[in-house]
């Protein structure tokens, strides 16, 4: 089968974030020859017009889309799986509009809201404003559009409203639009989905533990955790699939809200949602990853590995559900 790669244009001057596209592009390039599939890969510009003129000559049978912003923007990406719709071209992972909500995460709230599925407490720059904070700090500061922990470092995390909302303008002129929700100390966890003949699999639930933080450094996976190496963010911030047996119940409800959250957004392929749950074992849904990152060293590609899945089988998977939605 002929497969085109569709990826974000990445240049030698773009941040970490960004070029990691290129080790999925290879590390799924390996994969597919491996599978003995062709495949060819298609940058992605704001030329859309040049998107399509290559895709057309190239008549791939599958679009295997890793792209994850344009123009370094993310809140384009959903422009990506819009242009394979338009071009009626069958496609891997989640469709327009779960991409569309799922990067805006005030949208994602939104609709974890009204699913009646818990998420912190949280209002927009306009609303702070117009009417005051309305909970209690600390407050966590984040752009609505950013992924990767663009934008998020200590000083993200607030805790007096004295200053609010200039700080959020401030970091609104960097990041693009920011709002503020509450901050929820207590511990992390990440449940990666795949699909697995057209139902949702949930792969062991991972927690990122906060090793030997001073007290005055909050405890949360910022730029510097994701990306800086070198930095005490990044060394000291731990995956651990290792668990008590009392952490069974919480497991069982981080897992339901998964798959609830993978029915409501009406996920496919393969996702990744990110939690937090409170010191008295509340749980709270941060975000919605669709189409997280498969790069080797990525949380996703970890949860796979936990389970026993080969990265074959899982890109086997996720072209199997292409043909299951696409008959």
């Amino acid at each position: 089968m002929k497969v085109a790669i569709l990826y974000n244009d990445v240049s030698s001057t773009s941040d970490a974030d960004e070029l990691d596209v290129l080790a999925q592009v290879k590390y799924v390039a390996a994969t597919l020859k491996n599978l003995r599939h062709k495949s060819v890969a298609v940058p992605v510009t704001l030329n859309l017009s040049q998107v399509i003129d290559t895709l057309r000559k190239l008549q791939p049978e599958l679009v295997f889309n890793l792209v994850e912003s344009i123009a370094g923007s993310e809140k384009l990406l959903h422009f990506a799986p819009a242009l394979l719709d338009y071009l009626k071209i069958p496609y891997t992972g989640n469709g327009t509009h779960p991409l569309y909500l799922t990067t805006n995460k005030i949208f994602t709230k939104q609709k974890l809201q009204s699913a009646n599925l818990p998420t912190p407490p949280w209002q927009t720059l306009d609303e702070v404003i117009a009417k005051g904070i309305s909970f209690q700090p600390p407050y966590m500061l984040k752009p609505v559009s950013d992924d990767a922990s663009v934008g998020i470092n200590s000083d993200s995390v607030v805790y007096s409203a004295d200053n609010l909302i200039e700080i959020l303008k401030q970091n609104s002129a960097r990041y693009g639009e920011c709002f503020v929700e509450a901050y929820i100390a207590g511990r992390e966890f990440n449940l990666s989905l795949l699909a697995n003949d057209s139902q949702p699999e949930v792969l062991p639930p991972a927690e990122i533990r906060f090793i030997n933080f001073p007290a005055d450094r909050p405890q949360i996976v910022d730029y510097k955790a994701k990306w800086e190496e070198e930095s005490f963010e990044y060394r000291n911030t731990v995956r651990s699939f290792d668990f008590e047996h009392a952490d069974k119940p919480i497991l069982k409800q981080l897992s339901t809200l998964a798959l609830q959250c993978w029915e409501v957004f009406e996920l496919r392929g393969y996702a990744r949602v990110d939690f937090r749950v409170d010191n008295y074992n509340d749980i709270w849904i941060l975000e919605i990853n669709a189409n997280p990152c498969i790069s080797p060293d990525s949380g996703f590609v970890a949860a796979t590995q936990q389970a026993g899945i080969e990265f074959e089988q899982v890109v086997a998977r996720i072209i199997q559900d292409v043909k299951k939605i696409t008959g």
